[in-house]
């Protein structure tokens, strides 16, 4: 049972009750819409096939400081296995569960009632204030703000600063908010050999064998050594298949498909020039398909990380650590607008689990922390 709450915590119920499993958005954008009409927001739903975006924007001026967030979330596995249903919002000892409470539905209630708060104690704010929200992040994110972005690019509409809701936070809300994000570069790798009878080594070509060196030496290469923002790129085989699941029969092909988490130390071209080198120098008959899943993005000391980091001090007491580690996020995105960008949201402990929650109190607090952030940026 929902008793009396904070304006944030209320909104994020009414998000939570709403089961948006990607890419169906559930009516979450409208009733943010209206939310933010109601602040002078002027709207721009941008549909994409399944997909649902909303561009929002108040004022003509810049700087523009967008918040950012998706209304998807992912699947909640078992419903028995939940201790009360994932999209009935429930709130027990403080904490508030449900699926999406900390990634993100939780983060959007608290910008929006950030934002309704500093725009009736600022209604003459200097800038604009704008929203980006997809229902595609949890999912292929092909249709979402990639899409978005991709419109404002051919406008010629700039954003300065850009917070992405995703859930930043470790220990204490507001312990580490995210400045930047390694790269992800997959590749399908197909090394071909020769089919034949286990008892017959000279008539066939083992790629198992073939490619086994190869594949040593790729996961013992150091790619980069990282910098002081970044770990050093790193390299995963994440799956491997072989055979025709007969003991007899040397299989004709060997399938790996691979990845690099990649910092700013490398290069797409790089990499993949690289990884040709070593397949070239064992001499193997290979076949590579390769897919960007974004490129490493990175928001050095300035006026938005300067901002989020007084604000979390102003409200919290506490130093923030910015931090590059995870996985990805939209803001890869949203960088290459040039904006800076930053994650900053609740602790990230329970995030695509069951029984995902998120602290009440936190919540509040982070509310606390946006508006102290309009207010550092904008007034």
């Amino acid at each position: 049972m929902i008793t009396a709450h904070s304006a944030t915590i209320t909104l994020a119920c009414e998000l939570i009750a709403r089961p948006s499993l990607t890419p169906d958005d559930a009516g979450c954008q409208q009733l943010l819409a209206e939310r933010l009409t109601a602040c002078g927001f002027q709207l721009e739903p941008m549909r994409c096939g399944e997909v649902d975006n909303l561009w929002a924007r108040r004022g003509n001026n810049g700087p523009v400081l967008c918040f950012a967030g998706h209304t998807d979330v992912v699947p909640t596995g078992p419903l028995e296995h939940w201790d009360s249903p994932p999209f009935t919002p429930s709130i027990r000892d403080g904490l508030l569960y449900g699926r999406g409470a900390a990634d993100m539905k939780g983060s959007l209630a608290a910008m929006v009632v950030a934002v309704e708060r500093f725009v009736a104690a600022h209604p003459e704010h200097r800038g604009s204030i704008a929203f980006l929200l997809t229902s595609d992040e949890e999912g292929p994110a092909t249709e979402g703000t990639v899409r978005v972005v991709e419109r404002l690019v051919e406008r010629g509409e700039k954003v300065d600063w850009c917070i992405v809701g995703e859930p930043s936070s470790t220990e204490l809300v507001g312990d580490v908010v995210k400045n930047g994000r390694r790269g992800s570069l997959n590749a399908r790798l197909l090394i071909k050999g020769r089919q034949g009878h286990v008892a017959y080594p000279h008539l066939v070509r083992n790629p198992i064998h073939l490619a086994a060196p190869a594949l040593a030496e790729l996961a013992a290469e150091v790619w980069d050594q990282g910098n002081a923002f970044f770990p050093p790129t790193s390299f995963q085989i994440s799956n491997i298949h072989s055979g025709t699941g007969a003991n007899n029969v040397v299989p004709g092909e060997l399938e790996a498909l691979i990845n690099f988490r990649f910092s700013t130390e490398s290069t797409v071209d790089g990499l993949q020039q690289r990884v040709h080198a070593i397949l070239d120098r064992h001499g193997l008959d290979f076949e590579l398909e390769w897919n960007l899943s974004g490129l490493p993005f990175l928001t050095e000391p300035g006026d938005l990380l300067d901002g989020v980091r007084a604000a979390i001090r102003q409200v919290t007491g506490r130093d923030t650590q910015p931090s590059t580690s995870g996985g990805t996020s939209d803001g890869r995105f949203i960088a290459t607008m040039g904006t800076q960008v930053v994650e900053l949201g609740p602790i990230n402990a329970t995030i695509h689990q069951l029984n995902e929650h998120v602290s009440v109190a936190d919540l509040d607090t982070l509310t606390d922390i946006y508006y102290a952030t309009l207010r550092w940026l904008l007034t």
